[in-house]
């Protein structure tokens, strides 16, 4: 279910042409998480992206995850025409070939003071250290199915926000999130980080699809945000990452 990107240091599971489902850095190696104190424009978040990585002494194709936050859900139409854009710079940095892409992703929409355009919040990227102890992100899921279809098909409790509706979107989604640690042979038990995207009432599920799965060892950072496409409540991501910093 995983396959190596040895020019960026880390495996990868595949999943569609806009981002994997998740990286896990080689051995040797280990991720490092950089988050943005303000928002930035895809572009010169780009650019900003490739003046650190290439500073840490790093390919560009040590590039591994990102996580934007947009104005506003769109459809799948939509959705695709702003896949299409960002991957170009993907391409360009020698990390998408066409049809296979290395890169996990977390892309939400803020609810309250959201963006004027597609923007960066927080990256990741690949860089050596001997014995390093296993690192790994996540992408980013919500209550959709994997697998051929349209969202309307495979969503859970399409259009239901209700208590039980709710629950049901996120067991679906805690599933996901479970069989993509499976597949680098982790479980929550292994991650320092849990994030939870939604403006719906989650609490219902709190306790036996998240707090008794394990989900929350290391609590829960909940974002007030919705998953980009329409019609989608419940997105979560996480990760193992032993270095975090801010700039």
């Amino acid at each position: 279910m995983t396959q190596d990107f040895p020019a960026g240091s880390y495996r990868y599971i595949p999943a569609v042409f806009q981002y994997s489902s998740g990286v896990a850095a080689l051995p040797d190696y280990e991720i490092e998480r950089v988050r943005f104190d303000t928002l930035v424009p895809l572009a010169e978040g780009f650019a900003r992206i490739a003046d650190y990585i290439r500073a840490a002494g790093r390919p560009l194709t040590a590039f591994c995850a990102c996580e934007l936050r947009s104005p506003a859900v769109v459809d799948e139409a939509g959705f695709r025409r702003f896949n299409e854009h960002y991957v170009k710079t993907l391409a360009e940095w020698g990390l998408f070939d066409g049809t296979n892409n290395p890169v996990a992703r977390s892309n939400v929409c803020p609810d309250v003071a959201p963006p004027a355009e597609p923007s960066f919040y927080a990256f990741s990227f690949t860089r050596p250290k001997p014995d390093s102890t296993p690192t790994f992100v996540i992408a980013g899921g919500a209550e959709a199915r994997d697998g051929a279809g349209s969202y309307p098909e495979r969503i859970a409790r399409y259009r239901e926000v209700g208590p039980e509706a709710i629950r049901d979107k996120a067991k679906a989604t805690v599933g996901s999130m479970e069989r993509r640690l499976a597949a680098f042979g982790h479980t929550w038990q292994d991650t320092t980080v849990a994030q939870i995207y939604s403006v719906c009432d989650f609490y219902p599920a709190v306790t036996d699809e998240l707090v008794k799965r394990g989900a929350a060892r290391s609590g829960l950072t909940w974002h007030f945000a919705r998953p980009p496409v329409v019609d989608l409540d419940f997105e979560m991501d996480c990760r193992r990452v032993a270095r975090e910093i801010v700039i």
